[in-house]
């Protein structure tokens, strides 16, 4: 038999996927990366995949990889898809595929299973970091056949398939929405989200924040550590990126910090709407930026922020493991030398505050930029210099008035 890895959640989709692909004559390795996801079973969840006649099932904690290699360099980059989504679901699929082709190697895999859908991006973030990490790997996207589709039209079929199997789930014929978590955001859409014009907040269960309206009436002050762009420390507790995530997370959450709804753009061309929760994250990002805009040169910081919108493109089309990302993550890495420093946030009901900022490698000279009179800056200079500014201005001028 051709053996398989399935990215396994569990869930309705993969659970009827594992039983399709070994009705179709795979052996099934079932693969549960753990993302942080709460609030699982996960023992549970693989003895469901071994009771379901998986060759193997196995659990790989990758969420100190997630937020050290993936979600801070996207931090650090600014990263925000159309302006606002932090991509905390998109960032995780091209470690998703990582593991699950490590595991399909060291099996002897010939090919690689995912649950995403024909319509979302997720089978883009998935396939395309599979092509670029083991090109020669087989990649079944069930929802991508006809077949698959025949079988299964709905979620009825898919629970009479489990019921039938005797697969327990968790699922109903109707849902309001549907949810996907990890230790960085959770997202909402589908269901009764698809309505642009529902108020998402008032449907949605949040699971990682409280309402702006509940949060405590007085504000939350913290510091955060940072060296070389990455936070490192809260309150002069030194503590890993998971540490520094889930800690940021409950912080941030109980003060409503870090709710958005957007219709997005998605890859593959249709417009989607989603509610995201990311506590954690929002204040992590606005901290971040308070430090750069001590430490970074205005050219540097400048060039960053042109290039940011592409990379969240990138990263949210799925193109992680490619060549033009190596070297933007390499430019990074030297553009953040100088962002070491403390930042003091003020938390409260929703807001993220600047209360200070310190850094060693300050640019901030109180002498050249103070008001006051005296000091090193000579602003004499300022008419030679406008003078030359303005020459373009005031040859076209002569040549080509305006009219006014």
């Amino acid at each position: 038999m051709p053996s398989c890895v399935l990215a396994y959640s569990g869930g309705l989709d993969t659970s009827v996927i594992l039983g399709w692909l070994q009705d179709e004559g795979y052996e099934v390795h079932a693969v549960y990366v753990d993302l942080g996801q709460p609030g699982e079973d996960r023992e549970a969840i693989l003895q469901k995949a071994r009771d379901q006649g998986a060759k193997s099932a196995r659990l790989v904690d990758a969420q100190e990889e997630l937020c050290r290699d993936y979600a801070f360099p996207v931090m650090q980059w600014q990263a925000k898809y159309e302006g606002i989504y932090l991509l905390g679901t998109s960032i995780a699929r091209p470690l998703i595929s990582k593991v699950c082709l490590q595991v399909a190697r060291e099996v002897g895999a010939v090919a690689y299973a995912h649950g995403a859908t024909g319509k979302g991006n997720d089978q883009c973030r998935f396939q395309l970091a599979a092509e670029a990490l083991e090109p020669d790997i087989q990649i079944l996207a069930p929802w991508q056949m006809e077949k698959f589709r025949q079988r299964f039209p709905g979620r009825t079929e898919m629970i009479d398939f489990c019921d039938a199997k005797k697969i327990p789930v968790k699922a109903s014929i109707e849902k309001p929405y549907s949810s996907d978590e990890n230790c960085l955001h959770i997202s909402y859409e589908a269901g009764k989200l698809e309505d642009p014009a529902v108020h998402g907040a008032a449907i949605v269960d949040f699971g990682m924040t409280v309402s702006p309206q509940e949060a405590p009436d007085q504000v939350e002050e913290l510091t955060l550590g940072f060296e070389h762009g990455v936070p490192v420390s809260i309150d002069g507790q030194p503590l890993s990126p998971l540490q520094i995530v889930l800690t940021m997370n409950e912080r941030a959450g109980r003060n409503g910090v870090g709710r958005i709804d957007i219709v997005e753009n998605r890859f593959v061309g249709m417009k989607s709407r989603g509610v995201y929760e990311a506590p954690g994250m929002t204040a992590l990002y606005a901290a971040h930026l308070a430090l750069e805009q001590l430490t970074l040169d205005r050219d540097l910081v400048h060039l960053r922020d042109r290039l940011a919108p592409e990379v969240a493109e990138m990263v949210y089309n799925g193109f992680w493991f490619v060549p033009k990302m190596d070297a933007l993550l390499a430019f990074l890495r030297d553009a953040q030398q100088p962002v070491s420093g403390s930042v003091t946030l003020g938390l409260y009901k929703g807001n993220v505050a600047i209360h200070g900022r310190t850094s060693p490698q300050s640019l901030y000279d109180a002498e050249i930029a103070s008001m006051e009179g005296g000091g090193s800056y000579d602003q004499t200079d300022a008419e030679g210099f406008l003078r030359i500014q303005g020459l373009p201005s005031r040859v076209l001028g002569k040549v080509r008035p305006r009219k006014y």
